[in-house]
C-alpha cells in the first residue's frame, strides 16, 4: 500500500548508504495511482522511480476500457454520438498548439500554429522510425512546454484554453443532423 512506502521507521535510503550501496535506486509499485504518486512525491518520500500497472489501464469507478465510444470515423464517415453528457467531435482531425491555447479542427485544415497530431501506423505498419528514448524527450518537452495549471491533478483556473474550429462546428452539426434523420427514421 502506498502509505506505507513512506512510514517512519521504514527502511530509507540513508540505511542503504550506510550499507556501502549508494547506487541502489528505490522503485515503488503496486497499487499507486497518479494520486498516491503525487502524494508520495509531495511528502518527500525517498523514492527514484514509480511503477503503474493495474491503475494505468482502469480506473476505480470503471474498471473496463470501452474503446468504441472514441470511434470518430468508420469507412471514410465521421461518427458521433447524440449523448448530452459524453460529446464526440466526429471525423479525423488535427491539433493546432497556438500561443494562446490549441485548435481543434479537422484533418487537412490549415491553421496558423504547430501541427501536433502525426500518423504512426499506416495500414497495419509503422511510419516513424525514432527511439523510444526521442519519442520520451520530445514528450518531456511538450509537458514542461505547457503552463503550470495543465501540469496539475487537480483543476486550476482558468483552464487551458481550446477552441474548436468552425469547419469541425460545421461537420459536427451536420453529422448530429444526419444521426437524428436516422433515429427518427428507424423507430
Amino acid at each position: 500500500h502506498a502509505a506505507h512506502l513512506n512510514a517512519p521507521g521504514r527502511a530509507g535510503p540513508g540505511d542503504l548508504d550506510e550499507a556501502g550501496l549508494r547506487e541502489v535506486e528505490i522503485f515503488a509499485s503496486g497499487g499507486l495511482d497518479e494520486h498516491s504518486i503525487d502524494a508520495l512525491v509531495q511528502s518527500g518520500a525517498p523514492i527514484d522511480g514509480f511503477g503503474v500497472g493495474t491503475l494505468l489501464g482502469v480506473s476505480a469507478d470503471a474498471p473496463a476500457l470501452d474503446m468504441v465510444y472514441k470511434l470518430v470515423e468508420y469507412d471514410g464517415q465521421g461518427r458521433t454520438k447524440l449523448s448530452a453528457d459524453k460529446q464526440v467531435l466526429g471525423g479525423r482531425k488535427q491539433v493546432f498548439r497556438r500561443t494562446a491555447g490549441d485548435l481543434i479542427a479537422r484533418a487537412g485544415e490549415e491553421h496558423d500554429g504547430r501541427r501536433l497530431l502525426v500518423p504512426v501506423m499506416r495500414g497495419g505498419r509503422r511510419v516513424v522510425d525514432e527511439s523510444l528514448e526521442t519519442i520520451r524527450e520530445r514528450a518531456r518537452r511538450e509537458i514542461a512546454a505547457l503552463p503550470d495549471r495543465c501540469r496539475s491533478l487537480e483543476p486550476k483556473h482558468p483552464p487551458y484554453p481550446v477552441e474548436v474550429s468552425a469547419a469541425l462546428s460545421e461537420e459536427q452539426k451536420r453529422l448530429e443532423a444526419l444521426l437524428a434523420k436516422q433515429y427518427l427514421s428507424s423507430g
